[in-house]
């Protein structure tokens, strides 16, 4: 995986960002919703939206100035261009500027839907699939580079902590079992078997009958 936008070695924007204000946990979301499918699945646009506001956010909290939900949201639109007048930005832009946020550094910082979509293919090393017509196949695939990245940051944040004095912690494995539990049936099952074997214990329905059989 490369850490910059293109050959010519400057660093992605969005994973300085992540770096300098600790959004591992934001960077990760990104990952997740983009690569998910179906209704789980986020725009590029989506994605760079949550991804400054999680900044914004950040950013506040460093000067010690907290905003309402609904006030962030307006910053955030205020610094994009989306949907607010120039006097309301400027009166927004003045207020922050009063509480000590350096509002010129932050727009400056703010991402576009491109920054995140080289980020995430660059840097992380993920492409969104578009869903095939093998769910079964796409559903398990998406399942196991979640499990992987969650492995992954996992290891981070524990090797990070060995060396201060938090965690004692000797050489270690990590694992991540993802079971399911079916209430009807008591049934258990490892994601990947209950997948690959096409379900439960519990009685196939006539509906589910119907639906796996071809249409007229």
């Amino acid at each position: 995986m490369t850490d910059t936008d293109d050959g010519s070695g400057r660093r992605n924007k969005v994973a300085r960002l992540v770096d300098e204000y600790d959004l591992s946990g934001v960077s990760d979301e990104l990952e997740a919703r983009w690569t998910a499918t179906g209704d789980d699945h986020w725009s590029l646009r989506d994605l760079a939206a949550t991804f400054n506001r999680e900044l914004i956010e950040a950013r506040l909290d460093e000067v010690d100035v907290r905003l309402s939900e609904r006030e962030i949201d307006a910053v955030a639109r205020s610094l994009t261009g989306d949907e607010v007048s120039a006097a309301d930005r400027t009166q927004l832009h003045r207020r922050l500027e009063r509480d000590g946020v350096d509002v010129d550094a932050l727009d400056r910082d703010v991402v576009t839907y491109q920054a995140v979509r080289s980020y995430l293919r660059d840097h992380r090393g993920v492409e969104y699939e578009r869903e095939s017509g093998d769910r079964t196949t796409t559903a398990t695939k998406a399942i196991q580079k979640l499990r992987g990245r969650l492995v992954s940051v996992t290891e981070t944040k524990l090797e990070g902590l060995r060396n201060t004095a938090n965690l004692t912690l000797g050489e270690f494995r990590v694992t991540i079992d993802v079971r399911v539990l079916c209430t009807e049936c008591d049934s258990r099952y490892g994601v990947a078997e209950l997948l690959s074997s096409g379900g439960c214990d519990c009685p196939e329905t006539s509906d589910a009958k119907a639906d796996s059989e071809p249409g007229e």
